[in-house]
């Protein structure tokens, strides 16, 4: 078998990359810098990296040539979704319909709209709320109306190597670099967060069984955390001690004047207030137990990714 993996520089691909290398797959990693791919995967049997821009038809279907499935884990900015995700999407269903390829994609929780406090099933009707979410909802829906066949998967929060936009990370890197750390939302709040290869391994067997084709699958973390737990492991871990400040919804909105990045944080802020759960039941059914990482674990090989680079 061969597999494509869009977005191979990035948390999820990086980690999808490794999972279907491990696997003994032929697999080629596509992303903008060749160099960055370069360092990433020097190490890594059975992988071919592959530079490309995914808004050029012509190069990712070069790349997509031969292979017989696409993992889509790639991402653009927030303030990027509304023009060019639908042109992304089209693309790589373009060049999977080219070259018959079947569809793995890397999904998040926006679509399903604000939590309920029961576990979403993949049952529960989306009625998303926000303008990232019904963006996420019409991707979802280009995708089952394209005749490719398809799994899309939904996940919590990512952490892990290479997330690097992910929320836990962006604590993790200040504290590495023995800085005054933030942590984006309620650290009183406990909400999931899925370690990457976790996350990969589920996509990935979800990929290689045919009964999980045409259907959506929630994909849940190990558990959930209060960000103070999630601080007080990495200070077990660094021995970090200086302070971690609570990053509020209106400290995101002040930022916002000047950095369109996090302005745009502020719409899904709601993740922090009303945490979205997912059920696995339906995984484990067709699969058995989903991949579950101890969050102690997931953050220590988190940290020592950091340290090697």
């Amino acid at each position: 078998m061969k597999a494509l993996v869009l977005g191979a520089s990035g948390g999820m691909g990086y980690s999808i990359v490794n999972e279907l290398s491990r696997r003994g797959v032929e697999v080629t990693a596509f992303a903008r810098s060749k160099d960055k791919l370069d360092k990433m995967f020097r190490e890594s049997p059975n992988v071919t990296v592959h530079s490309g821009d995914i808004f050029r038809q012509d190069e990712l279907d070069v790349a997509a040539s031969g292979v017989d499935m696409i993992f889509h884990a790639a991402n653009i900015p927030y303030g990027d979704w509304q023009a060019n995700l639908p042109i992304m999407t089209h693309h790589i269903i373009a060049s999977a319909k080219k070259h018959s390829a079947k569809l793995a994609v890397v999904d998040n929780l926006y679509a399903y709209g604000r939590g309920t406090g029961a576990k979403i099933e993949e049952t529960t009707p989306k009625h998303p709320h926000t303008k990232k979410g019904k963006i996420r909802l019409q991707m979802e829906e280009m995708i089952q109306q394209s005749g490719v066949p398809y799994v899309i998967a939904h996940f919590p929060d990512f952490y892990g190597p290479y997330a690097e936009n992910a929320q836990l990370n962006y604590t993790l890197r200040q504290v590495l670099a023995d800085k005054k750390a933030n942590f984006i939302g309620n650290q009183s709040m406990a909400r999931e967060h899925i370690y990457t290869p976790d996350g990969a391994k589920a996509l990935v067997e979800l990929a290689l069984c045919e009964d999980a084709y045409g259907q959506n699958w929630n994909i849940p973390a190990f558990d959930v955390i209060k960000g103070e737990e999630v601080i007080e492991m990495v200070r077990s871990i660094t021995g970090y001690t200086k302070g971690v400040s609570t990053v509020t919804k209106n400290m995101l909105r002040c930022l916002g004047f000047f950095n369109k990045q996090m302005r745009e944080f502020v719409e899904m802020q709601y993740l922090n207030e009303e945490p979205v759960l997912l059920s696995g039941e339906k995984y484990e059914k067709l699969l058995g137990p989903v991949p579950r990482t101890p969050y102690f674990q997931g953050l220590r090989e988190t940290i020592e990714t950091y340290k090697k680079k």
